[in-house]
């Protein structure tokens, strides 16, 4: 290589070398200055925010909104068209304000629109009838809303609940959606809980139904559900909220199953005149999305978690509890078997068949004739693995769907 050559590369490394030092030093010159720094307006950034997370539909003026939101929701009653309500919340922040004061309680109006409905309680006039289907091969029980299987339609899926078995007792675990069961997921709702024999059974909530408690300064999703934020209270807690037994049948006598249920979270003064029952103004922060599920005009929500070994029991302040029992059945002469009438909601057969009254004490005066003998919950075989569920006020479906689910477990000493 020429000499001349080297010499010109070096004078040119030199030169880009001594005009980056400048530049350097005119960099430290100027951050020795005292500069005034312009800081944007945060304001306008949130408002360009919001403006941006609302869209261009949040410009409708709001008696126009509120029409529309009404009529959609009128006009849709069962799934999957009253998806559209859901999507409607979903637009944006303002729809989803009047959506939430357009969209009743399903003691209201008798329809599941947000996941919050499976925790309050169903019609008082004519009860909300579901179907569960249950996976043999999976250990999975799915509950849906309507009468039964349609085809051609898709059906809502409100609950799942997957059976797991242990050496002394057997769990069902509750859960938003049909792929997550862990009691850590957000997805998780509660669980059913059985003794060794399978006689006794806890109802175990992932939050308490007295308390709500809220935090200002959590961030609302899309969904209705607060994002995942740390929660002032204790990270993880199960309450137990009902308890079921089965009556023993030591000396196989003739006879059904015997139920006997003391919902603790449900006060007998609730099915009193003008009584009503303490229900939660949300879930706790869940990610399920609006499409995979459904219920209740309320989006703001409390964090909490999922259920402890240490169940806590919901305190005595709520009065005494309701307790249910299994109605008596008649015996047939003619077809030899235990019968009630289920209004052809049952059509199969079937020893976990039943329907659950309230129990009343003589010192009840309060409460009108018309409940003595009210159905609160009926349950029955309707196909192969498809079970019908009806259920109504005081019960909730997270609570209907547990009764229904003790009936699944295998009871040696009860038949």
């Amino acid at each position: 290589m020429p000499f001349k050559s080297i010499v010109r590369e070096l004078k040119e490394m030199k030169d880009g070398v001594g005009s980056r030092s400048g530049r350097g030093g005119e960099g430290k010159r100027w951050r020795g200055r005292a500069r005034s720094h312009i800081a944007p307006d945060e304001t306008s950034m949130v408002e360009s925010e919001q403006s941006m997370e609302q869209g261009q539909w949040a410009n409708l003026p709001p008696e126009l909104l509120l029409d529309i939101i009404r009529r959609v929701e009128e006009t849709e009653t069962s799934w999957p068209a009253r998806a559209v309500v859901v999507h409607c919340a979903s637009v944006c922040k303002s729809w989803r304000e009047v959506t939430r004061e357009v969209v009743q309680t399903p003691e209201q109006c008798g329809r599941l629109t947000f996941p919050i409905s499976l925790k309050q309680p169903g019609p008082r006039e004519s009860p909300i009838q579901c179907y569960i289907r249950r996976d043999p091969l999976t250990s999975t029980f799915l509950l849906y809303s309507g009468l039964m299987p349609s085809e051609g339609k898709k059906d809502k899926l409100l609950l799942v609940a997957k059976r797991i078995r242990r050496t002394t007792c057997t769990d069902f675990i509750i859960s938003l959606v049909a792929n997550d069961f862990s009691r850590s997921s957000n997805n998780y709702i509660g669980r059913l809980r059985s003794n060794f024999l399978g006689t006794k059974f806890t109802i175990l909530d992932r939050q308490s139904s007295y308390e709500a408690p809220t935090q200002s300064g959590k961030r609302t999703s899309r969904n209705g559900f607060h994002s995942r934020q740390p929660s002032s209270r204790t990270p993880s807690s199960s309450y137990t909220i009902g308890t079921i037994n089965y009556e023993l049948n030591v000396l196989r006598t003739r006879g059904p199953r015997r139920m006997h249920c003391v919902m603790n979270s449900i006060p007998v003064s609730s099915v009193e005149e003008g009584g009503s029952v303490p229900t939660t103004a949300s879930l706790p922060e869940t990610a399920a999305d609006e499409q995979q599920f459904s219920p209740s005009p309320v989006f703001k929500g409390s964090s909490g978690g999922a259920g402890s070994e240490s169940p806590m029991v919901i305190p005595g302040s709520l009065g005494e509890p309701l307790i249910l029992k299994n109605r008596a059945p008649r015996w047939h002469e003619q077809l030899q078997c235990w019968c009630l009438n289920f209004r052809g909601r049952v059509t199969v057969a079937s020893v976990k068949n039943f329907q659950l009254i309230a129990a009343y004490e003589p010192h009840h005066h309060n409460v009108p004739a018309a409940e003595h003998d009210r159905v609160l919950l009926q349950f029955g075989k309707i196909g192969k693995d498809i079970f019908s569920m009806d259920y109504s006020y005081p019960l909730s479906a997270f609570q209907a769907f547990a009764l229904c689910l003790s009936s699944f477990d295998t009871k040696p000493a009860c038949e």
